[in-house]
């Protein structure tokens, strides 16, 4: 409420030259105000990422010099030695705040087994708001640089604000610099189109958050704490609600950070396309965190050889890039599942795409966005779950298939009276006719949508968020990432 309006502000009143040191000084104001100590590492990772990407362009710069015949002096001067600094840098950072404590009570637990001794068991580190994302950033632009995609940034503090810019810092979108970074190099102008534009996404995105995710929360943490207490229907309605609630927690976010990021003239990557509305798994991965998966397929999925080799090594480098993306949503065995489950799933489809394709493609039409649903909630009961005994619980009690309704709704009664669930049933289906109406564009196609009704709109979004926002505090859910 204060610090936007006043960065906004002296954005647009200071001189052109000193807006990117402005916008630098607020991102890392905005992170530290979090805990100071962790902007010192987003610094050191910036900087050591910054070096890398001008010394790999030198190394590449002088083997290429035809007066260089000396083989030995080729060799000793290959980029690939700086690339791994780079990734050994940003992943033992990752490693050592998010992975240390799983790994390590892992191997205690592996240990107890053969010993037969009790494990010993280590608390889990406080992780640095965003570090998933912005390591992603920093570590994509050294693997550009040292492919050949894109040019070395000479300049530090452009470098630095394309790592830290806080619209986009803490949860995403994962920008490219060939996409966001080169912005910093282009003057911006304070638009109307830019101020009205970036109003609508940050507000629509603000109503996902404080009213549709929000209200879903409160029903969705009580189910989750105390698993053993309600019976399998119960359980699923719980994982459908956090289906939604995910879905508009972390697309609530990216669209306040787009229509913040409008504000002052720069353009985030579209990061999501109404995922909830798909008829496969294929189909949501093209939705559905669309920075996240062009990563993990740019980075990690080609390097490990991607499609260019045998069926069953392209089969086996899906189902690791699934897995490894799993593990880095959290250090946990859930996510474990969560990320074979997919990767075991979208192979199966790409098995049947080939074998029965005119039926596949029939089936997806037809029954698609069914199978997709229960497949998505049931796969995201394990992202959600506080333990890998708590998943086993879950999936005990609904694969039982021992359901009543008539519980389930005084399950669902007891977290909440019934006007609070009104809301939150209210909140989903209105999420689903606006993003019908956006794929379909059905009011559209009236004369005066544009005119009327599209205003009428956010009108109504922006009275309706405080009739029925949950105003309490919620953090947001990739915050943990």
């Amino acid at each position: 409420m204060i610090f936007l309006p006043v960065v906004f502000i002296l954005h647009w009143l200071i001189p052109y030259k000193w807006r990117g040191g402005l916008l630098l000084v607020a991102s890392y104001y905005f992170y530290m105000s979090w805990n100071p100590w962790f902007g010192i590492l987003l610094a050191g990772t910036t900087l050591i990422d910054w070096y890398v990407g001008l010394k790999i362009q030198n190394s590449r710069s002088k083997l290429q010099d035809p007066k260089i015949q000396n083989s030995k002096f080729k060799i000793q001067n290959l980029p690939k030695k700086w690339l791994l600094i780079s990734i050994i840098t940003n992943l033992g950072c990752l490693a050592g705040f998010k992975y240390s404590a799983f790994l390590y009570n892992t191997f205690s637990f592996t240990g107890s087994l053969l010993s037969g001794n009790s494990p010993h068991y280590m608390e889990a580190l406080i992780i640095p708001i965003g570090l998933s994302f912005y390591t992603f950033h920093s570590m994509g632009y050294v693997i550009d640089v040292y492919r050949g995609k894109i040019s070395a940034e000479k300049n530090l503090g452009t470098f630095a604000l394309f790592v830290s810019f806080f619209p986009q810092l803490v949860a995403g979108p994962i920008a490219r610099f060939n996409e966001l970074g080169v912005q910093f190099h282009k003057r911006t102008f304070l638009t109307k189109e830019n101020i009205i534009a970036g109003t609508k996404i940050a507000l629509w995105g603000f109503f996902k958050k404080i009213a549709i995710a929000d209200r879903l929360s409160d029903f969705v943490i009580p189910f989750f704490n105390h698993p053993g207490n309600y019976d399998g229907l119960t359980l699923f309605i719980a994982g459908f609600f956090f289906v939604v609630q995910v879905y508009c927690d972390f697309s609530g976010y990216t669209d306040i950070a787009t229509g913040v990021a409008k504000f002052f003239g720069y353009e985030l990557q579209l990061n999501y396309l109404r995922p909830l509305l798909s008829r496969s798994l294929h189909d949501f991965w093209k939705r559905n965190h669309i920075s996240m998966t062009r990563w993990f397929r740019d980075y990690l999925y080609i390097s490990l050889g991607g499609n260019r080799s045998s069926f069953k090594r392209f089969m086996l480098n899906i189902f690791l890039t699934f897995l490894i993306s799993g593990l880095w949503h959290g250090a946990k065995w859930t996510f474990v599942v969560w990320g074979a489950t997919h990767g075991i799933v979208y192979i199966i489809e790409i098995i049947c795409k080939r074998k029965f394709p005119s039926f596949s493609q029939h089936t997806y039409k037809t029954f698609g966005w069914i199978y997709f649903m229960l497949f998505h909630t049931l796969t995201l009961l394990a992202f959600r779950a506080n333990s890998f005994e708590d998943l086993q619980i879950i999936y005990t009690k609904i694969f039982s298939f021992h359901w009543n309704i008539s519980k389930m709704l005084l399950d669902l009664k007891s977290i909440q009276d019934s006007f609070p669930l009104f809301l939150a049933l209210f909140g989903i289906a209105f999420l689903y006719l606006k993003e019908l109406n956006e794929e379909h564009t059905w009011l559209n196609k009236i004369p005066s949508f544009d005119k009327w009704m599209r205003p009428a709109f956010y009108v109504f979004i922006f009275v309706l968020l405080f009739v029925i926002g949950n105003f309490n505090s919620n953090e947001f859910v990739y915050f943990h990432f």
